[in-house]
């Protein structure tokens, strides 16, 4: 969807029809602010499948508020937000080109309940991060997708500990990627990932959900369910 639109974005009729109310200038800049993930596109549906059934009902009145964590290009909170139309997002991001992203995709796709993207560097407490607004128990769901094994250890731990504070009781932490288990990891082209991964940082790499169920012990949560997902990833839910 976002690549057709960007596509129509850049067509003269999308040129003609659009300028009147925003301007040339401006309706380029939003283009080209509007990062595209391929994988991002590829498993939003099978991502979305598994939310459902902890997000509300779109018929439901029942309000959601869910926080995801490194938001990347905003390509997935603009979808699931239009999925989820009872639900308000809270996009966050350390990276600037991000936020400039996640904003673009907002504005650009219309969604009336994603907040703006607040920069988080995960990897702090809660109580240091600068763009905090949230309290404590006041998040019915925490969200991070394929930053865990690209990301340092010590932001799976801020991860981890910010689900701790955050999440009312019953909230659940979902986490999206590639996992080992119990000190396997399948198949062989995970094991070729996790070592071009270590190579790019030694940071980096897939982590086992043995060391994720410890951090959530920690926090007063338990692994609750695994979703096999499609590419070798997995869908872990953690309640608290």
């Amino acid at each position: 969807m976002v690549e057709v639109l960007q596509k129509w974005f850049n067509t003269l009729d999308c040129i003609k029809f659009l300028t009147p109310y925003f301007g040339f200038r401006t309706i380029q800049y939003k283009v080209k602010q509007m990062l595209v993930f391929p994988a991002s596109e590829r498993n939003k549906d099978a991502i979305i499948n598994v939310l459902k059934h902890y997000l509300p009902d779109p018929k439901n009145e029942k309000k959601f508020f869910v926080l995801e964590v490194a938001s990347g290009s905003g390509q997935h909170v603009s979808c699931f937000a239009s999925k989820f139309p009872n639900c308000q997002w809270q996009p966050s991001e350390v990276s600037a080109r991000c936020l400039h992203s996640i904003n673009a995709y907002i504005e650009s796709l219309g969604v009336k309940n994603v907040l703006p993207p607040m920069k988080i560097d995960v990897a702090l407490p809660v109580s240091q991060w600068k763009d905090n607004t949230l309290i404590t128990s006041s998040v019915d769901m925490m969200l991070c997708i394929n930053m865990i094994h690209i990301a340092p250890w010590q932001c799976t731990i801020g991860l981890f500990n910010s689900a701790g504070v955050l999440l009312n009781s019953g909230g659940v932490l979902v986490t999206y990627g590639p996992y080992a288990i119990d000190g396997q990891l399948t198949p062989q082209s995970n094991v070729h990932f996790d070592r071009s991964l270590r190579q790019e940082n030694i940071e980096y790499g897939v982590r086992d959900v043995r060391d994720l169920k410890k951090l959530a012990k920690d926090n007063k949560m338990t692994l609750e369910k695994v979703y096999d997902m499609p590419a070798n990833n997995k869908t872990l839910i953690f309640r608290k």
